[in-house]
């Protein structure tokens, strides 16, 4: 006979009952990926349901100082998904908890196997113990970065391709006009690899009590097997997972006989559970500062997201964004995260316009740049009361370009012929059939000095400068964070915290709390919009195309795809 008692015993309802707390230790898991930013669009909310959400994992961690039940934090160290901006904030936010002494561990089974490591193990310096498995490997290699050059290729295919730039440092389209690096292009970018590569010397020799001279002398003898690094100083143990959790627990555990065994929280999941007060999404509660978050190509329209990744920064969502915060009585300032290389200059100047209405309508506007905040990325910026960046974050790249491939000779070699009619002596001006006519060039070369001087002006307005200051930085040269801060392009290193912070001091209204911005009601989407003004008219889309935002790549045979207010290329370094 079957004993229904002992089948039933496990599900005992008293397993669900309350259990003794013991000391809580947080796990924050890298390899698992972290989202910038909560998508808007429904379709995408459910695509990111359980991915771990950036803001939400520093906001955790910041928590979890403060909080006297959190004894500890462990965290699985991976850097696939974030930039270098992003892991300095991160870096710093490890800071904070530490220094209410408690203790921090980083473990890896490598921070970097075939390369790949600076990142990782510059991210695990913030920890108070660094942990690393007996045959993992500490990839500290040093920081290159590499443009690929297509002019070689584009000739043998008879494809030509004419652009025009405003200035020197202004290299997006460098891939299709030239072999190699101008001398511009390469004292650019050599200038933003050693800058960061130093702030990763400094952070690791202050942090493992080194000299930064053997710091060097490590890179130089990159990949550095377990037991190297164990007895160079750079990692604290060597042990698998199961001693690094079995050792942090004996660590935090109360001192009585009878405490219980200390639990384990993801921090995003403490956070949702200990965010307060708990409300709707959807409501905004009392008095908050906006943060408006806006990521991706700028251009005019909607924001858009593919479900499969990546983000387009849309004029009309980001605008509307800002007049929704200007109207709300409850909105008391503005903190405007902004990670974005550029894209159109008439969708850039139109968010910066809001973001400086918003300003002027006394509610303060605080931008803080991620890992990227450059050419349209910076423009946007320019409506605020103060730049904020982290020391690594690429921005700058204040110039214009434009042009196209001319693709005649291509067409012709594989039989490919077309023919038209036109009414306009420009009608075919972008076409990409023939190069640009004498008149078209006018055209051209005006268009770029009218962008490029207006740029300038606006940031020469902005920074309290004069246009030919501004015009010695500009150039469309990028800079690190660290180097624009001493140029006057940034006004203060930091992240969303020193942002937050710059808020509520010209806010002059006390620690605000501060909510994601706008929180549109669910049911919006299917009622009626009553005109232009209404917030939830400007909600971001959806982009079920499978490229999502890359849907127009071939596109980039001409042109950065955003328009000309772009960076040039991909920005990861590793």
């Amino acid at each position: 006979m079957v004993d229904l008692a002992k089948i039933t015993e496990p599900l005992s309802l008293n397993r669900f009952g309350p259990k003794p707390r013991g000391p809580l230790v947080l796990e924050l898991d890298l390899t698992e990926g972290v989202a910038d930013d909560s998508p808007g669009d429904p379709l995408s909310q459910i695509m990111n349901r359980r991915k771990q959400q950036y803001l939400e994992v520093l906001e955790g961690i910041r928590r979890g100082a403060r909080d006297p039940e959190v004894g500890a934090l462990i965290v699985r160290v991976d850097a696939r998904a974030l930039g270098i901006a992003k892991i300095q904030e991160l870096r710093d936010t490890v800071a904070d908890f530490r220094a209410t002494g408690k203790t921090a561990v980083a473990w890896a089974d490598t921070y970097g196997e075939a390369g790949d490591g600076n990142l990782p193990y510059y991210l695990a310096t913030a920890f108070s113990r660094i942990v690393l498995s007996p045959t993992g490997l500490v990839g500290l290699s040093g920081l290159m970065s590499r443009a690929t050059f297509l002019k070689g290729a584009l000739d043998k295919l008879d494809v030509k391709f004419e652009a025009g730039a405003r200035h020197e440092y202004k290299s997006a389209i460098n891939q299709y006009t030239q072999t190699e690096y101008t001398p511009a292009h390469r004292e650019a970018m050599g200038r933003i690899v050693q800058s960061m590569n130093d702030q990763i010397v400094t952070a690791v020799a202050k942090s493992r009590d080194l000299t930064e001279e053997r710091v060097r002398e490590l890179i130089d003898t990159a990949p550095i097997l377990a037991r190297e690094a164990l007895d160079a100083g750079l990692v604290d143990q060597l042990a698998y997972r199961d001693e690094v959790y079995a050792e942090l627990t004996k660590e935090v555990r109360d001192k009585g006989e009878d405490s219980p065994e200390p639990g384990l929280q993801f921090v995003t999941r403490y956070h949702r559970k200990h965010a307060s007060p708990p409300k709707p999404k959807f409501a905004d509660g009392g008095e908050h500062i906006a943060l408006i978050s806006a990521s991706g190509g700028i251009t005019l329209g909607k924001s858009r997201r593919s479900p499969l990744g990546g983000a387009v920064m849309g004029s009309d969502t980001v605008c509307a964004a800002f007049r929704a915060a200007r109207q709300d009585p409850r909105v008391r300032a503005v903190v405007f995260r902004v990670d974005s290389g550029g894209g159109s200059a008439i969708a850039s100047d139109l968010i910066r316009r809001e973001s400086q209405l918003t300003r002027e309508a006394g509610k303060p506007v605080i931008t803080t740049m991620g890992d990227v905040a450059g050419s349209g990325g910076y423009y946007v910026a320019l409506g605020s009361d103060a730049i904020v960046a982290q020391p690594a974050t690429i921005t700058g790249s204040i110039g214009v370009l434009t042009g196209k491939p001319v693709l005649g000779e291509l067409k012709k070699r594989f039989g490919i012929t077309s023919d038209s009619v036109s009414e306009g002596a420009h009608a075919g001006m972008f076409d990409p059939e023939q190069g640009f006519s004498e008149s078209e060039w006018e055209r051209i070369n005006l268009l770029l000095d009218t962008i490029y001087d207006d740029f300038v002006t606006k940031v020469a307005a902005a920074r309290g400068r004069t246009w030919d200051e501004i015009h010695e930085v500009a150039k469309g040269r990028i800079w690190t964070g660290a180097d624009a801060q001493e140029r006057g392009l940034v006004d203060e290193l930091g992240g969303v915290e020193t942002a937050v912070r710059l808020a509520r001091d010209k806010a002059g209204a006390g620690a605000l709390p501060v909510r994601a911005f706008p929180r549109p009601h669910p049911l919006d989407r299917f009622r009626q919009h009553e005109s232009s003004e209404d917030l939830a008219s400007s909600e971001p889309q959806t982009v079920l195309s499978a490229w999502g935002p890359l849907e127009h790549l071939a596109v980039r045979m001409g042109l950065p795809v955003g328009g000309p207010l772009s960076m040039p290329g991909a920005w990861e370094v590793r």
